[in-house]
């Protein structure tokens, strides 16, 4: 028996309809939406660097505080050298006894990338390091200036680990929480900066490699700010 005419026509337009679908661009095997899925956006290997959030610099009330619950020698040295001579922490435990010239009052500090730099110190200084090398540091073969003055590791070097028990001991007592080692560094170059020395000195001095991170480790105070700007003004004001 022949097929019914009308259904083959219905049978033959189906199937055009379905071989038209199939090369249909929006067809795959991913299904009719494959058009709306969102293609992965090529990334740039590009970073932008968060600048790192400086440690602020301690009032004159905080450094004294800080320094009155000092009571060691040894203590009191290795804070007035980066509070008052700008050292890093490191540098400060790096120093050994021969870089200490107590009479000349000049350091020899061993700074970042291998490189030395002559720091100037003051009378103060010099009378705590001189106190501490006569009467607390202990006989020992350690080359190092900063030893442990007690317990079973007595003679040998402090590590960078003691150095902060210290300070964060101090920082709880004295309730100065900003009172980290590189904040006294911080102290001193905003201290220096207040002071009128000049950039290339300050430099010099902190051991920094560029003048921009000179720069950027002073903090001054809005109050100094403006004062200095206008003290500026009245200079441009009678000229």
């Amino acid at each position: 028996m022949s097929s019914c005419p009308c259904a083959t026509l219905i049978a033959s337009h189906r199937s055009r309809r379905a071989a038209h679908r199939r090369g249909s661009p929006l067809v795959s095997a991913r299904g009719l939406l494959a058009h709306t899925k969102r293609r992965p956006t090529p990334r740039s290997r590009l970073r932008l660097r968060t600048p790192r959030r400086l440690p602020r610099a301690l009032s004159a009330a905080e450094c004294s505080a800080l320094l009155a619950s000092l009571h060691s020698k040894r203590d009191l040295a290795m804070a007035g050298l980066m509070l008052y001579c700008g050292l890093r922490s490191c540098e400060v435990l790096s120093l050994t006894v021969a870089d200490v010239d107590i009479g000349a009052r000049w350091l020899t500090v061993h700074g970042k990338g291998a490189k030395d730099r002559r720091v100037p110190f003051d009378a103060d200084i010099a009378a705590v390091i001189n106190a501490y090398l006569m009467t607390e540091r202990p006989e020992t073969a350690a080359a190092e200036l900063f030893v442990v003055a007690k317990g079973p590791h007595r003679g040998q070097p402090l590590t960078p680990a003691g150095l902060r028990t210290v300070f964060r001991y101090h920082r709880d007592l004295t309730g100065v929480m900003a009172g980290a080692p590189h904040a006294l560094r911080h102290t001193f170059g905003t201290a220096l900066a207040e002071a009128g020395v000049d950039l290339a000195v300050m430099q010099a001095l902190l051991g920094h490699a560029h003048v921009e991170t000179t720069a950027r480790c002073i903090h001054l105070a809005p109050v100094h700010v403006k004062a200095e700007y206008d003290a500026a003004r009245s200079r441009a004001r009678t000229h």
